[in-house]
């Protein structure tokens, strides 16, 4: 058996597990392969394959959606890594990102406060999460600047690629909704129901279970929350409000 623990979490409604099958019956279809989806630690989505064809099955899984470092010994510095904002605004002095570190036991790395002043001006942790609209799971693309091996202790800072997507989402003139923990197709179906569809200007996928709303200008994100809130039972959502 051949076991992957990809880049995508699966939690809130857990629909996530129906969509990665999907995802998975298209990849590896023709391949003489059976799989079973389970979470692991901090909900980390684990593949395991079994059949003739498992190791080059396992080999396009993680071609495709990617694989967690597992170990600390293996997180190098100046490394890209995909990771996933947790605990938000619970410390002071930073934002912790889940890049999957299980051993030798399971650590977060930090974007430590003076990076994040220097990237953002002197703003407080938690009125910058809020201002940005981060929420727990969020994913985000980080590279590691500091591994103290003894200490077990990691610190990030964000690629310039995420920098800029966030810059982007700060400065387009549109508010924004963030949404994790269900499927994009569900938030589709919420924005049907309520007739908001039209206040959308676009949907984007940020990962298996975390959707990105632009909406339209005029559109404001506090209305739209309380609308589509109640028909998003177990998720999260943050928002990016233009001043008035």
């Amino acid at each position: 058996m051949e076991e992957v623990v990809i880049l995508e979490k699966v939690y809130g409604d857990r629909s996530g597990f129906l969509k990665l099958d999907r995802k998975l019956r298209a990849l590896l279809g023709d391949l003489e392969v059976e799989w079973k989806l389970s979470t692991v630690k901090k909900n980390w989505v684990k593949v395991s394959l079994s059949g003739e064809d498992e190791e080059i099955s396992a080999n396009l899984v993680r071609e495709e959606f990617g694989e967690v470092p597992y170990s600390l010994k293996n997180v190098e510095e100046g490394k890209t890594y995909r990771g996933r904002f947790i605990d938000l605004g619970k410390v002071g002095y930073g934002a912790y990102v889940d890049i999957g570190i299980f051993r030798p036991r399971p650590k977060d790395a930090l974007l430590p406060l003076y990076y994040l002043k220097r990237a953002f001006g002197e703003i407080p942790v938690r009125e910058l999460i809020a201002k940005m609209g981060w929420v727990d799971n969020l994913p985000v693309e980080v590279v590691v600047t500091d591994v103290e091996f003894g200490a077990r202790e990691v610190e990030l800072a964000f690629s310039d690629a995420q920098l800029k997507r966030i810059n982007s989402w700060l400065n387009d003139g549109h508010d924004k909704l963030f949404i994790a923990g269900t499927v994009s197709e569900n938030v589709e179906k919420a924005l049907i129901r309520t007739g908001h569809g039209r206040d959308v200007k676009r949907i984007e996928e940020l990962g298996l279970m975390e959707t990105l709303l632009i909406l339209k200008k005029g559109t404001q994100a506090p209305g739209i929350i309380k609308e589509i809130g109640p028909h998003l039972k177990g998720t999260v959502i943050g928002a990016i409000k233009l001043e008035e």
